[in-house]
């Protein structure tokens, strides 16, 4: 087993650097050398050769160095033209001198890049104080509290224990670790002092516990948050939850706390900081969950009408096996249920003695009682969700049987049975949050003036629709059932429906009625109809259920039609897979209770969607997906995986699922022989035009020659990501949770300004006025109409160049401090805080509120290259300014546009027929009108996002000067006009102004 010698301290990285490695040199003018580094012994130079200069000019003394920079974050990896072939992860660049110019180097991976910037990190921090690295650490707080673990653990006091007890106390310490691993890493010491022994000493210990349990990614991580410490104080770590991990309200005490629950050493504890155990298992804590907690309970309006809801939906729920072979089971529902489902189907047909029975009529093997199942139902429908149950009857009972299944219905439901009329003045469906506890039987229905105790329905069983389309009597008549009228009662507001198609069923269905699609034919509706369906959606409710053809009860893409607006999309349940991971994953994020609020653009009345839009949604802001996938954690072996021994090389596969213009797929490298702890290190970007519709799925799969298995996944809607560093719980095949196997990853989400296309890194996001893609208005061809919106046309082009105007000042103002464009702009105001310093550490500028507003004031001369910074810093402050200013007035333009508009939503019929349209050119006219509706609310929209970004980034400012010590409280008062700060531009935000915008 080859040697894993990890770098988990300082003394590491900068023996690893005077052993020195070949770079990538990266010049302005597209050229690129490689030349080998290495650091000087005595630690005051950085030496590089081949070189044409003198020995004693091919260096760079590390007291020049200002900054190092992680990444393509300067001008010359942003202007090289090899630069896209360059890896973000492994590039870093030396700012030295006072012009601060910049060294850009590459390393052959991410891991070494790592090494470099957090060696010479840590030597310009301790440049001015003697640098104590002889000892290797042998003081630190670590090693205290690990000798006090093997002394308490060593009863006789010899300094001795046996390997076996060794072995065990560091399993107690780090469960997921492999015996065997630390086994030989003791065999690996021992062998290097020459002596073999089942004995270990508590300095072997110590070594032992440091090489396998400190996390590289982990240990650069801490250093670079800690600024060149190797431990995190209440502070690093307040500005570390601040600006990376996204989180609000932070406070001291907050931090205190982490520490007093994470750290392990007793130093640690007392004296209030996270050594990197502790700020690992911080990390790997539930604290650090990719999942958002706020998602983990139910977080959305259940007020709105049933359709404008998905429902976790089961089909042939009382299979565990596939719909040919499988026998009925009562742990179908028991599963189902536990699961939220909200939507269960019951094939019921004649049995023994008088009593109904559930069976897979394919294979009449092991029927259930319908009683027992009802029972079994009643018992778990509401324990995973109290909100409203839809049970899918299939009927093929005889009239006898029909009312024995009612008497066991009413009997067993009691109450909870929903059998109120519809009302004939409503037109949508009651909510989820009135029909709580409430159980729902879809099924056919008598029609209401029908007076006899037993009538004639259509048959529309699944599996017998199947054979008529196979069949050449497949236009002939309907095959029809006797249905008895008191199960005809118990069907309110799901009562089957033969679909026809859209025209039909927009002037005649009742909102109580429901049509049942199946998987081809939904597809071809899809395809052909994409916004008639999401029309059709927003009032009535859709079930879809899989290919009869499906005999291996595969499951169909659920995603394709809930961008239809689909709600009942019927999965089979028994069948683990990729199309179950979506479904699982869906329905995590309005606390798993089985229902999903859909998109505001699939319930407005007046709006226009189609899945089908290449690319930008009319009135949605795209946003950018910045993945970055950093290590895994103990990834087993995967299930029934071939000959080739422990070892795996696994690689991480991650897919974008949503609209088909955001479906996207991008993986790592593949990391050889490695399961325990892999280091990918590469970074990703997803551009997504309808995050509310788009889902992420990570995937780890062992690259294998002959075909790659899986190893875990872990499916999570864009909505429920949380920020910044984070792990990442991966799942079994079969969904269950893979203990201590995880992913470690960076996510961040930035807006794209305006909704243009992606744009190439070396532009940047900056897009200049004439390139500028404007969200256009359509023509309808009514006149009337189209003289109204031509007056949106032009505060519609004023609301995206004020927002892009300030997306671009703030992407030019992380670009000059080196940071790249997902960074945060608290991050941003503390890369400048540092470089604004006079040769004391004195601050060179202060900040100074003019008109609420917090300028940078210099004191005294400044160089050139803070000019420069200073500079685009006042420019993103004057185009923040500016939209904060103008977005009120803008607002109410676009807004009076789109009420003016909507004055004529009822007369487009008449208005059409007067313009002589018919048709399909008066359906175009509706759908264009829509459309612009959709373009105006959701511009405005996006405006008064867009203002209440920049009032919080000019907070941030105020907060992150004061913690930077480019504030003194007293500044703020230095203008009479700014006494309250940002509490006059918070006062200019509120009353009716602020309700209209």
């Amino acid at each position: 087993m080859p040697s894993e010698k990890k770098i988990s301290s300082a003394s590491d990285c900068i023996s690893f650097m005077q052993g020195g490695c070949e770079l990538k040199k990266v010049r302005p003018n597209s050229r690129i050398y490689s030349r080998f580094f290495t650091l000087d012994t005595d630690l005051q130079a950085l030496r590089w050769e081949p070189s044409k200069k003198d020995p004693e000019k091919a260096k760079l003394d590390i007291s020049a160095i200002k900054e190092i920079r992680l990444g393509k974050n300067t001008e010359t990896f942003r202007n090289n033209g090899l630069a896209d072939q360059i890896c973000e992860d492994s590039a870093f660049s030396i700012i030295h001198g006072e012009n601060y110019e910049s060294l850009d180097l590459v390393a052959n991976s991410a891991d070494v890049a790592n090494i470099w910037v957090s060696g010479l990190r840590y030597l310009v921090s301790h440049s001015k104080q003697p640098l104590d690295l002889v000892e290797g650490g042998q003081n630190t707080p670590r090693f205290t509290w690990l000798k006090s673990i093997f002394e308490a653990a060593d009863v006789d006091g010899n300094g001795i224990m046996l390997e076996d007890t060794a072995v065990e106390l560091i399993k107690q310490l780090s469960p997921a670790i492999k015996e065997t691993k630390v086994r030989l890493k003791f065999k690996e010491i021992q062998k290097s002092k020459e002596k073999l022994t089942t004995r270990v000493t508590k300095e072997e210990f110590c070594e032992a516990f440091s090489e396998l349990c400190t996390r590289p990614e982990v240990y650069f991580l801490l250093v670079q948050i800690s600024k060149n410490k190797e431990y995190l104080d209440a502070n690093d770590l307040l500005l570390f939850l601040e600006s990376e991990q996204g989180t609000t309200q932070v406070s001291e005490d907050m931090c205190l706390d982490i520490i007093q629950n994470y750290e392990l050493t007793q130093e640690g504890r007392m004296k209030g900081f996270l050594t990197i155990d502790g700020f690992t298992k911080y990390l790997l804590s539930q604290e650090c969950d990719i999942f958002d907690p706020i998602h983990r309970k139910v977080c959305q309006d259940m007020t709105q009408p049933l359709s404008h809801y998905y429902m976790n939906s089961s089909h042939n729920t009382y299979l565990i096996e596939d719909q040919f072979r499988g026998p009925a089971d009562i742990n179908g529902y028991v599963r189902a249920l536990k699961m939220a489902c909200r939507s269960i189907e019951l094939d019921v047909s004649d049995g023994p003695d008088n009593e109904p029975i559930i069976c897979n009529r394919n294979s009449m093997t092991s029927p259930l009682a319908f009683r027992n199942v009802i029972e079994v139902i009643n018992k778990y429908a509401f324990i995973s969700s109290e909100y409203p149950l839809i049970l899918c009857i299939g009927n093929h009972c005889s009239i006898q049987q029909q009312k024995v299944m009612v008497q066991h219905i009413k009997k067993i439901f009691g109450s909870k049975l929903y059998t109120e009329t519809p009302f004939p003045a409503e037109s949508y469906l009651p909510s989820p949050e009135k029909l709580k506890k409430k159980i729902i039987v879809k099924g056919k229905k008598l029609p209401s003036d029908f007076e006899l105790l037993e009538g004639e329905v259509t048959d529309e069983d699944e599996e017998a629709e199947m054979s008529r389309r196979m069949s050449e009597d497949y236009f002939g008549e309907q095959r029809l059932i006797k249905l008895c009228r008191e199960l005809s009662d118990l069907v309110s507001i799901c009562k089957s429906v033969q679909y026809k198609d859209f025209d039909v069923s927009m002037k005649n269905q009742s909102y109580g009625e429901i049509c049942s699609f199946s998987e081809s034919q939904a597809s071809r509706i899809a395809n052909e109809y994409p916004e008639d369906f999401v029309n059709y959606n927003k009032k009535f409710l859709s079930r879809v259920y899989p290919s009869p053809m499906r005999i291996d009860s595969s499951n169909m893409n659920p995603q394709d039609f809930w961008n239809c607006g689909c709600q009942i999309v019927a999965m089979n349940f028994q069948t683990p897979g990729p199309m179950m991971d979506l479904n699982i994953g869906w329905f995590l994020q309005n606390g798993g209770c089985g229902y999903v609020l859909r998109p505001s653009i699939m319930r407005d009345q007046v709006s226009y969607f189609s899945a089908n839009t290449k690319g930008v949604v009319p009135g949605v802001s795209p946003q950018v997906l910045h993945i970055k996938i950093i290590s895994g954690q103990n990834f087993p072996k995967p299930k029934g995986a071939c000959a080739k021994g422990d070892v795996i090389d696994p690689y991480v596969c991650i897919e974008i699922h949503g609209i088909p213009a955001d479906c996207a797929e991008q993986r790592t490298r593949t990391v050889q022989q490695n399961g325990d702890n892999p280091i990918f290190d590469e970074s990703f970007e997803f551009q997504v035009n309808l995050p509310e519709l788009a889902m992420v799925r990570f995937m780890v799969l062992d690259d294998d020659y002959i075909g790659d298995e899986f190893i875990g996944q872990y499916t999570i809607p864009i909505e429920c990501l949380q920020p910044g560093y984070r792990h990442v719980p991966l799942r079994s095949f079969v969904g269950d949770t893979m203990e201590h196997a995880k992913l470690f990853v960076h996510i961040a989400i930035t807006s794209r300004a305006g909704g243009g296309k992606a744009q190439k890194r070396g532009l940047s996001a900056r897009i200049g006025k004439k390139a500028r893609e404007y969200t256009m208005l359509r023509n309808t061809g009514l006149k009337v109409v189209d003289d109204i919106f031509k007056l949106a046309v032009h505060p519609l082009r004023e609301a995206t160049d004020v927002r892009e105007n300030m997306q671009n000042a703030l992407v030019s103002l992380k670009e000059l401090c080196g940071l790249p464009t997902s960074s945060s702009l608290k991050q941003c105001m503390l890369s400048l805080a540092s470089r604004l310093v006079n040769n004391d550490s004195s601050p060179s500028v202060t900040l100074t509120m003019k008109d609420s507003y917090p300028y940078l004031e210099s004191l005294g001369a400044v160089p050139d290259v803070q000019k420069k910074l200073l500079n685009a810093y006042e420019m993103m402050i004057q185009e923040s300014r500016s939209l904060i200013e103008a977005a009120d007035v803008i607002h109410e333009k676009i807004l009076q546009c789109q009420k003016t508009g909507m004055e004529f939503h009822e007369e487009l019929h008449s208005l059409g027929t007067k313009e002589g349209l018919k048709g399909r050119k008066l359906s175009k006219a509706i759908e264009s009108f829509a459309w612009n509706i959709t373009v105006l609310k959701g511009q405005g929209d996006l405006l008064k996002n867009a203002k209440n970004e920049a009032m919080e980034n000019m907070r941030q400012i105020q907060q992150a000067c004061l913690s930077s010590g480019l504030s003194k409280a007293s500044s703020t008062s230095t203008d009479p006009k700014s006494k309250r700060g940002l509490e006059a531009i918070a006062e200019k935000d509120t009353g009716e102004e602020n309700g209209r915008l």
